[in-house]
């Protein structure tokens, strides 16, 4: 008896792509492994900098959860890159993922820009600019806006919200044993002995929470939306669908 695909990765029926969307999709996928490579090129510069002030912590500087997603986003960037000339539509894994990633990348953004631009390292080290701008900026704006606007995403169910909230959340466990142990924490606002106290860091932790299953909920509206638009052109006759492209 065949083996049921989950739910949360099963495959919709859906139009073939267009000959626009897939030519679409693959100036995306341009695109995408250009940023990817550029956020590759971001993180060198970064850790190459950090080597030569001597202050660069291996454990430290990777356990960052904007440096692992960072990694991640490298990865799947320029593997989406890849697929967008071997396929017409990504497979539900990848989507699934990639919905993961644009939540992890606005939470990055906005964690970031309200919470922590304004705080100075301990050391008053201050690093190239650049590459902390296209992690903390436009990194973000890019993955949120070309998972709208690409259309040959496949339609995803409503258990991508745990798959896109099990990874922030084993790595806060990760993070506030190792604090325990060690008294290091990658951000103030994790700090039970900071001024918020336990409280604040819960209230911080289940705010993140709460705003990553809302866009990954988001995403995943976004794909069916995009399943619905062609299926509701192709009921009137007065509409057409684009013919497959070859």
């Amino acid at each position: 008896m065949p083996t049921p695909i989950a739910p949360a990765l099963a495959p919709a029926p859906a139009l073939a792509p267009s000959t626009i969307s897939v030519l679409m999709r693959r100036a995306l996928g341009v695109f995408g492994a250009l940023a990817g490579l550029a956020l590759l090129a971001a993180l060198v510069t970064q850790v190459t900098d950090q080597i030569a002030a001597g202050r660069f912590e291996a454990d430290e500087y990777f356990h960052f959860f904007t440096i692992q997603t960072a990694l991640i986003n490298v990865v799947v960037l320029i593997v989406g890159g890849i697929e967008a000339f071997r396929r017409t539509v990504d497979t539900p894994l990848y989507t699934a993922v990639r919905a993961s990633i644009v939540a992890y990348a606005v939470v990055t953004g906005l964690v970031y820009n309200v919470l922590l631009r304004a705080i100075p390292n301990d050391d008053g080290y201050v690093g190239p600019v650049w590459p902390n701008e296209l992690l903390h900026v436009w990194i973000p704006i890019f993955i949120a806006v070309e998972f709208v606007v690409n259309p040959t995403r496949t339609r995803l169910g409503w258990g991508t919200i745990g798959i896109a909230v099990s990874f922030p959340l084993a790595w806060v466990g990760v993070t506030l044993l190792r604090g325990a142990i060690e008294g290091w924490y990658p951000y103030p606002f994790l700090e039970p002995m900071g001024p918020a106290g336990v409280g604040g860091v819960v209230t911080y932790v289940l705010g993140i929470a709460v705003l990553i299953i809302a866009l990954a909920a988001l995403a995943v509206l976004v794909t069916r939306f995009q399943h619905r638009m062609p299926a509701r052109r192709s009921e009137h006759p007065g509409h057409t669908v684009d013919p497959p492209a070859a």
